[in-house]
C-alpha cells in the first residue's frame, strides 16, 4: 500500500508524488485516505480468508490495514522503509520471487508505474484505487469492487488474465492545468471487465459541436442568485468560457452572480464559503471512457459537500460522444463514503446538448 496516495486530493494539490507535494499537503491539513480505502477492499476478503495467505510489508505499507481488517498475514522484509517509490518496487519484486499468485496494491497512477517497474507483466496484479490521478486501466471501479474481484480470483471463478495500460501523467504539469499523458507500459490483471475501471479516454474532434451546444445551454440557464461549485475538466471549462470567466481546468472554482469568488479551492475552503449562500449547485462532468462523476480528479468536492448541497442540485454535463463511449454503462461515484455513494445512486439527467438530456444510471 502507498500510504500517502491521494493525500493531495481534498486540498487541491491534484497529486501526491514527491516529498515536496506530501509536505505541502500535510501543511494544508490533509489526512491520509489510502488506508481507509484499502480497508474497504480487504474487508471483502474476510469471508474467504481460509483460501489464501497474505504476505505484506510493515507498518502503513500493509500490516496496519490488515490488522484493522482482522486478516492474518505474514511479514516480508524489504529493509528499512524510506517512504519512496523504491519501497514499492522492492516489495513487488520480493512478492514475485516468493511465488505470489496475485499482488494487490493501493495507490494511483504513480504506484502502478512503480509496480510495473518492479515486476512488469510477470504475475497478475490488481489495483485498489486510492490516488488522485487514476487514468490507468489496472484498478477496480472502486475499493469494494477491487475486493470483490480479488475474492473471485481467489475462489478460482476467474483465472484468465489480460494486459491493461499503465499511464504516465506529468504531475508537475498536471498541477498547472496541463494534462500530458503517455502510455508507460502494461500490467497483467484478472480478466473481468465489469469490476475494473476503463482507461481514461481522450477527447475526439467530433465533440466540439456538442460541447459548444451544451455549454451554451448551461450558460443561458445560469442562475445569478446561486453559488455554483464548478468541477474539473474541459467540459466545465467550456461552460466557464461561455460565461466569460477564468477557470482552473483541474481545480474547483466557486461562482456567484457570474463572478468567480474563489479559485482552485480545497475541500475546507468550499465548506467554509458555501455556508454563506442559501442556494447552491454543483456542476461536474463525466470522465470519458471511465464514467466517473465523483471521486476521480475532483476529490475536493467531498462526500460532506455533496450531502450539504443535495443530489437534486447536482448538474452533470457531458458530450454525446463521451456518453456513447461508455456504451450505456452506468455512471460511477467513489466519494470514499459508502453512505454518500448509496445516496447518489439512481437515475439522473445528463445534459448533452442545447436542451438535450439523456437519463443515466448512477451506481456505487
Amino acid at each position: 500500500m502507498n500510504p500517502v496516495a491521494g493525500i493531495g486530493g481534498r486540498v487541491g494539490l491534484k497529486g501526491s508524488d514527491g516529498l515536496a507535494a506530501l509536505q505541502k499537503a500535510l501543511e494544508l491539513g490533509a489526512e491520509p485516505e489510502s488506508g481507509k480505502k484499502a480497508l474497504v477492499a480487504l474487508k471483502v476478503l474476510k469471508n474467504v480468508e481460509h483460501l489464501f495467505e497474505i504476505y505484506t510489508c510493515a507498518g502503513d505499507m500493509g500490516v496496519n490495514v490488515c490488522g484493522l481488517a482482522d486478516l492474518s498475514y505474514r511479514l516480508i522484509d524489504i529493509g528499512a522503509l524510506q517512504g519512496t517509490a523504491q519501497d514499492t518496487i522492492l516489495a513487488a519484486q520480493k512478492l514475485r520471487n516468493m511465488g505470489a499468485d496475485l499482488i494487490m496494491f493501493a495507490g494511483g497512477d504513480g504506484t502502478a508505474r512503480d509496480i510495473m517497474d518492479g515486476i512488469g507483466t510477470d504475475i497478475p496484479v490488481l489495483g485498489i484505487p486510492t490516488g488522485c490521478k487514476i487514468h490507468s486501466g489496472v484498478y477496480g471501479v472502486n475499493p469494494r469492487m477491487a475486493g470483490m474481484l480479488a475474492q473471485q480470483y481467489i475462489q478460482g471463478k476467474i483465472r484468465d488474465t489480460k494486459e491493461a495500460e499503465v499511464m504516465d501523467i506529468d504531475e508537475e504539469l498536471f498541477r498547472q492545468g496541463i494534462v500530458q499523458a503517455r502510455l508507460y507500459g502494461y500490467l497483467r490483471l484478472p480478466n473481468e471487465h465489469t469490476l475494473v475501471q476503463n482507461l481514461k479516454s481522450g477527447k475526439s474532434h467530433s465533440e466540439a459541436v456538442s460541447l459548444d451546444l451544451l455549454s451554451d445551454y448551461i450558460a443561458d440557464s445560469w442562475e445569478e442568485d446561486t453559488l455554483y461549485i464548478v468541477g474539473t475538466g474541459s467540459t466545465t471549462a467550456a461552460i466557464m468560457d461561455k460565461l466569460g470567466l477564468s477557470n482552473t481546468l483541474l481545480g474547483i472554482d466557486l461562482v456567484y452572480g457570474k463572478r468567480v469568488i474563489a479559485s482552485d479551492c480545497t475541500e475546507n475552503e468550499i465548506l467554509e464559503i458555501m455556508e454563506g449562500y442559501e442556494k447552491k449547485k454543483i456542476i461536474v462532468t463525466v470522465i470519458g471512457g471511465q464514467g466517473y462523476i465523483f471521486g476521480r480528479g475532483n476529490q475536493q468536492i467531498s462526500a460532506e459537500i455533496i450531502r450539504r448541497v443535495g443530489k437534486e442540485n447536482v448538474i452533470v454535463a457531458a458530450t454525446k460522444d463521451k456518453m456513447l463511449s461508455l456504451l450505456w454503462k452506468p455512471l460511477y461515484v467513489d466519494t470514499g463514503d459508502d453512505e454518500t455513494n448509496r445516496y447518489l445512486e439512481g437515475y439522473l439527467k445528463v445534459i448533452v446538448g442545447n436542451g438535450e438530456m439523456v437519463m443515466a444510471r448512477v451506481t456505487a
